[in-house]
């Protein structure tokens, strides 16, 4: 018999797509700082990426489904960091917006403060949520609960995403990690 998949070892690994944006997005940014033109096409699919990958299809699973079990008053936690998560998922919007706005308006400083700030939370958050908060979450949470929540995880996925539009957003990480090299 195998081993069930845990939700938090699926957001792990949902994790590693989007580092591959990060280690992208940190390595244009060291380019632009060294005088390289802003590469449009290259910020245009991170932003994209991020929308509709890192946002609309792994931060409203943690939001719209793993939190909410966390925060059921069954769940037993000695803390729950789960409102910082949230707030930082809502930072990073923020970056993401301003990323947008400064490829608009051609502001490379603006584009480059909001892309390293991007960066930085992220690799913050991910390094909470894989070493704090998804270890609080295995252990809190019963086997039957964790088999619901990958059963909810699965209709979310269903929901916001066509057929073959994760595959799309999960080539494009691989192209992230190629670039980051």
């Amino acid at each position: 018999m195998t081993k069930m998949q845990k939700p938090t070892e699926m957001l792990s690994a949902e994790h590693q797509n989007i580092l591959k944006l990060i280690a992208a997005l940190e390595k244009e940014c060291g380019a632009l700082e060294s005088g390289k033109p802003i590469d449009r096409a290259f910020f245009t699919k991170a932003i994209d990426f991020i929308r509709n990958y890192a946002d609309k299809f792994h931060h409203a699973k943690e939001e719209d489904i793993l939190f909410v079990e966390l925060c059921k008053d069954s769940v037993s936690m000695h803390c729950n960091p789960t409102e910082q998560m949230r707030h930082e998922h809502e930072i990073g919007r923020g970056f993401v917006k301003g990323m947008e706005e400064a490829l608009n308006s051609g502001s490379r400083q603006k584009l480059i403060e909001n892309a390293q700030g991007y960066v930085q939370l992220l690799q913050e958050h991910i390094y909470k949520e894989d070493n704090i908060l998804y270890p609080m979450a295995d252990e809190a949470l019963d086997a039957q609960m964790q088999k619901s929540i990958l059963n909810e995880f699965g209709n979310a996925e269903k929901k916001r995403f066509a057929k073959g539009v994760k595959e799309k957003y999960i080539a494009l990480a691989k192209e992230f990690g190629k670039r980051a090299g």
